[in-house]
């Protein structure tokens, strides 16, 4: 039999998003759905929220279990065939605080600090550990299992997870699939998105938009810099760290600027503060979010329910898609998280690239690009610089892994001092407590 397992199911809405689809799908409708979390009341949340898709949009064809707690974590996982992550370790208080105000003494300011800089770099840390478990059990009670994971810092999770375990491993993000979408329709250039072409490859949160031409073969390359160029130099606007990227580097990137503000060391600067407010950067965004979230959960719950009545129509997200192709053998192409493998030429071989990928019933296939344009690779190495070295102390457990690191993050670098960084690492480690009690 079919069966789902979702690790983190207290992430209700992500869970929702991504089981409704199955649910919403005939070759995954029957499958048993194995809820997975720590927290039993968002996890009885989900299951309440889910079961109630299931009866009106999938005439309760799923079975739906639930399991809470490390015990029963090999029961969920137990002969799954699909496994979605989707976790998120030590949570917004304290680790996401912790996270954010320790480099905040230091002088150093974040955006979103789940991917890259020193807040992804700990958000790291304290997730391999717990991805581990999960690998080491379903190596045990199912080993022929695709882990589909979605969990930040994805180049990091899933990099370790491919180069250190025996799982089938495939990252996964939203970006790819709207990156063209919203660059056209912010652009004006609406007309332009029915049959159109393009290449995306790089690494995650920094993938490239390389090609992209309209139905009749024309490049729209040249039309979207003059547009962006154009509006970047007329308007604020949200997207001004990436057009930016067009104009500097000729290529639009895959993630948003908040994200893409801190991968660099060009924009949050604190001898130049008015860089700040000249491309309209957030910072601490990612706190005010978790913020809105946890206020607003009760009544975006309540709504959700309605009584009962809930819907769900398929999203663009792939983890259905995946299964689907998978369990039919009808091919679909997604983008990727693996490791590179001579997929891209001037990327090196143990880091984990964002690339086009073939999915049909023998699995995963990643595909050649070849090689990325100068500029864009030397951008991906700063950010996979970072990446390789956190994989490693997640290794080696030396507390001296954990500041180079730090040291080789392009943004942490060029805003403080090697002592400052040691220092800074230093203090975030103690204040993670237990989840960094190995880097002693």
């Amino acid at each position: 039999m079919l069966k789902i397992t979702f690790m983190g199911a207290g992430s209700t809405v992500f869970a929702r998003n991504v089981l409704g689809d199955c649910m919403c799908t005939p070759a995954l409708r029957e499958a048993e759905i194995a809820l997975y979390d720590i927290d039993p009341v968002r996890l009885e949340e989900s299951e309440i929220i889910l079961s109630a898709i299931n009866k009106n949009v999938n005439e309760s064809r799923a079975h739906i279990t639930t399991y809470c707690g490390e015990e029963n974590r090999k029961d969920a996982l137990r002969d799954a065939t699909f496994v979605v992550n989707a976790i998120q370790v030590g949570g917004y208080d304290p680790c996401t605080i912790t996270d954010f105000e320790i480099p905040k003494k230091y002088g150093l300011k974040q955006t979103i600090a789940d991917t890259l800089g020193i807040g992804g770099i700990m958000r790291a840390l304290r997730t391999i550990p717990v991805m581990k478990a999960f690998a080491d059990d379903m190596e045990e009670v199912c080993p022929n299992a695709w882990l589909l994971n979605y969990t930040n810092p994805m180049a990091m999770l899933t990099g370790y997870m491919q180069r250190y375990t025996n799982v089938k491993t495939i990252g996964l993000c939203h970006s790819v699939q709207v990156c063209s979408k919203d660059l056209l329709t912010q652009l004006g250039m609406e007309d332009k998105l029915e049959g159109r072409r393009e290449l995306i490859a790089g690494i995650n949160h920094m993938g490239w938009l390389l090609e992209i031409y309209d139905k009749d073969g024309n490049d729209l390359y040249p039309e979207i810099r003059r547009r962006a160029a154009e509006k970047n130099a007329t308007e604020k606007h949200d997207n001004m760290v990436r057009y930016e990227y067009i104009r500097h580097f000729g290529y639009y990137c895959t993630e948003s600027s908040e994200h893409n503000a801190e991968y660099n060391p060009f924009y949050i600067k604190k001898n130049y503060p008015e860089l700040i407010d000249r491309y309209n950067i957030p910072i601490d965004e990612y706190l005010r979010r978790c913020v809105n979230q946890i206020n607003g959960w009760e009544e975006e719950r309540n709504n959700i329910l309605k009584d009962g009545k809930i819907e769900h129509e398929r999203s663009r997200e792939y983890a259905s898609y995946i299964m689907e192709a998978i369990v039919t053998n009808t091919p679909y192409e997604i983008g990727g998280n693996v490791l590179n493998h001579g997929l891209i030429d001037n990327l090196p071989d143990d880091a984990c690239v964002e690339v086009p990928c073939l999915v049909d019933g023998m699995g995963i296939h990643p595909c050649h690009v070849g090689r990325l344009p100068v500029q864009c690779a030397a951008m991906n190495m700063t950010n996979i610089n970072c990446q390789l070295m956190t994989i490693e102390a997640a290794v080696t457990k030396k507390r001296e892994d954990v500041y180079r690191a730090a040291m080789l993050d392009p943004h942490t670098a060029a805003e403080l001092s090697i002592d400052d960084i040691i220092s800074m690492c230093d203090e975030l480690i103690e204040a993670h407590g237990d989840y960094m009690k190995d880097f002693q």
